[in-house]
């Protein structure tokens, strides 16, 4: 028996929609990472860009357990003396961007390459219910319904 090794003729890649209303971060970021490294498929090969394209809708409802809203910090340096930079989750949330906040903790639980930051690539965030990808007729993935852990009642 061989070791199947996908070729890049033979990877389908399809549009996954996600709504993020009300479900817990970390377990979203977690699922999406699968998906976008095609490790929830048959074909799945660790050298290849096998996973499929994610949107994910409503990123500014996503949910966080215990204290994160206010204690989960992210840092980032301006690349001058004394110029760490710090803003809590809640911050970023209630800020321009809040997307950013599933970006970042999907980014971390990739691979930090060449390849991971191709497959970053096939993840799309928004903040509200709309997107542009209505013509690629993605096929809604209800990650709420799987397991009563993977949402909150808020």
């Amino acid at each position: 028996m061989k070791t199947y090794s996908a070729k890049p003729a033979d990877i389908e890649k399809k549009w996954i929609l996600i709504d993020a209303e009300n479900v817990v971060l970390g377990r979203l970021a977690a699922q999406i990472a699968l998906i976008l490294r095609g490790k929830n498929k048959p074909t799945f090969t660790p050298h290849m860009d096998c996973g499929d394209n994610v949107i994910v809708i409503n990123a500014e409802k996503v949910a966080l357990t215990g204290k994160k809203h206010s204690d989960k910090i992210y840092y980032w340096h301006t690349g001058y003396p004394g110029g760490i930079k710090e803003r809590s989750a809640g911050q970023i949330l209630d800020g321009r961007f809040p997307e950013r906040v599933i970006q970042k903790a999907v980014e971390r639980m990739l691979d930090r390459g060449p390849l991971g930051r191709q497959q970053l690539k096939n993840l799309r965030v928004y903040a509200g219910a709309e997107h542009p990808h209505e013509a690629q007729q993605p096929e809604l993935f209800d990650f709420g319904a799987q397991n009563a852990k993977n949402k909150r009642s808020a």
